[in-house]
């Protein structure tokens, strides 16, 4: 560690006028350029959690760049009380990639989760059944930090001090299929899930098992909402996770967010004809969501991530990654337990405190976000090269071994 860098982290961080929500590593960066982060003092960071999947084309990517300042010199925002061809525009490349027919462009995910279970429940009132309102969510999932995204999550610790439960949610354990054929029932709208779940510990939903719960929701009529925020828009090698199981479980609704604007606040909710049959004129609204300055950088973002050479090279870097993670696992037992994730959506469950070791790969200069079930998770921006990817585990390695150090001193 440098002396720049050992005071950077010993002072303190000022926090006299901001709400105490976030438990802040001592580190601010000044810019960022691809996978790196700079503070004012020159020291760079190579960026593996890219503001946790956002960055997904890296900081300061020239075409994002670019849009963001063609488009700021002209119009930045306008009501949604008129037309906006930029919206057009941009739900038509995300229409043209996906199941959905329509688009509701919102400022991010939880706003997108929040639209996505309204939509839900205007589907069966608009069928004339207004019981069916319960959404069936999973242990170790993360929504938003919404009320409504909180309860579907069913988190303890996001709800604890914010009133009783809503009604209308329920939360079964993660993979227990005979439990979801059991809660569905007359007053289920829909079940919610993460097919990667993210800040629950990188754990992927097996492709049998969604195309189970696929098959329950079209014998009862229950739609199935996608929450593809994190794991989506190409970060496990695919656009997103449902098109590596080739049409056999295609949601109703998806909520999408993080990559879509590269760094730039927005997300959206798609859905099909159908399922959005219940949202017409005032059922909904947002006053900054999908404005000309978003889905100007929306767009410029989606023409990138939609590219097949992108997604090669994303199961390119992520078969590395799992690899050389594999082989760290057989060398470090006593710090590395599972490999876990799709794509670069990588999950490492440790045996050592996973707060104490992101603070080791920080010493590193390698960034890598925390996770459930004592994980920490690999992020990286999806053009992460494969020399980068070689420097990410060289870093990870000596973390690895200030992990083992620690244990070991303090056995």
């Amino acid at each position: 560690m440098t002396e720049q860098t050992a005071q950077a982290q010993a002072a303190p961080v000022p926090s006299d006028h901001i709400m105490g929500v976030y438990q802040r590593a001592p580190l601010a960066f000044e810019r960022g350029e691809g996978a790196r982060l700079y503070t004012a003092e020159g020291e760079a960071y190579l960026d593996c959690m890219a503001g946790i999947a956002v960055n997904a084309l890296g900081h300061a990517n020239p075409k994002l760049v670019q849009a963001l300042k063609d488009q700021a010199e002209k119009l930045w925002h306008v009501s949604n009380i008129f037309q906006i061809p930029g919206q057009e525009k941009l739900a038509g490349m995300l229409t043209a990639a996906t199941f959905a027919d329509v688009v509701f462009f919102t400022n991010s995910g939880a706003e997108a989760i929040e639209c996505a279970i309204k939509t839900a429940r205007k589907h069966h009132w608009k069928n004339g059944q207004p019981e069916r309102i319960d959404i069936i969510g999973f242990e170790g999932s993360f929504h938003g930090r919404t009320l409504a995204a909180v309860n579907a999550s069913g988190n303890p610790s996001y709800l604890e001090g914010f009133g009783p439960p809503m009604p209308g949610f329920v939360h079964l354990p993660f993979g227990d299929f005979e439990a979801i054929e059991q809660a569905v029932g007359a007053t289920t709208a829909a079940i919610i899930l993460e097919p990667v779940q993210g800040e629950g510990g990188a754990r992927a939903f097996p492709d049998a098992l969604l195309r189970k719960i696929r098959q329950l929701c079209d014998e009862t009529g229950t739609l199935l909402i996608y929450d593809e925020i994190q794991c989506g828009l190409g970060r496990s090698g695919r656009l997103f996770v449902y098109d590596w199981l080739e049409g056999d479980a295609t949601p109703d609704i998806m909520a999408v967010a993080k990559a879509l604007g590269g760094g730039f606040p927005v997300g959206a909710c798609l859905a099909t004809a159908d399922a959005a049959k219940g949202m017409t004129p005032g059922s909904h609204g947002s006053t900054y969501g999908g404005n000309p300055l978003a889905m100007a950088v929306g767009a410029a973002a989606v023409e990138e991530l939609t590219k097949p050479e992108l997604m090669a090279h994303v199961r390119e870097v992520a078969g590395y990654f799992t690899q050389q993670l594999s082989g760290l696992q057989d060398r470090f037992p006593d710090v590395v337990v599972d490999i876990r994730g799709k794509g670069l959506l990588i999950g490492v469950k440790l045996a050592t405190p996973n707060r104490e070791f992101m603070q080791h790969a920080r010493d590193e200069h390698l960034l890598i976000a925390g996770g459930g079930d004592n994980c920490v998770r690999l992020l990286p921006p999806l053009n992460l090269t494969l020399e980068e990817a070689r420097e990410a585990i060289g870093k990870f390695e000596r973390a690895c071994e200030a992990a083992r150090a620690k244990a070991r001193a303090a056995a």
